[in-house]
């Protein structure tokens, strides 16, 4: 079966930083792009940051409120991704979802992220 798990979520202050990843298993993920999502209370679903399959040279997009605070990273051999998440504001409270592949997406349960004073 195919899963994606996330670890790492919690709480932190306005201007810290964590790390959230995310672990597949049941498939060869090397071929998928994969990509972190979040979804606020209300809101719709975003997408955060998103890796490139490892034939794309680890190509990277990164949404513009993610640009520069967020980095996503891939371990390929391990199917995992990374999002380091620094200098947090508390509008980065959210769940944040890992997925894979465009069609089918997988998509991971959640973890959430508070960033609270």
């Amino acid at each position: 079966q195919v899963q994606l798990v996330e670890t790492g979520g919690g709480s932190v202050q306005p201007g810290g930083s964590l790390r959230i990843s995310c672990s597949g298993s049941g498939g060869d993920f090397k071929m998928l792009a994969m990509a972190w999502y979040r979804q606020a209370p209300g809101n719709e679903r975003e997408l955060v940051a998103r890796m490139g399959n490892i034939g794309s040279g680890g190509a990277t997009y990164y949404a513009d409120f993610a640009e520069g605070r967020f980095t996503i990273s891939r371990d390929y051999a391990e199917n995992t991704v990374i999002l380091e998440m620094n200098m947090m504001r508390p509008e980065d409270t959210a769940v944040y979802y890992c997925s894979a592949g465009i069609s089918p997406q997988i998509w991971g349960r959640g973890a959430q992220v508070t960033v609270s004073s």
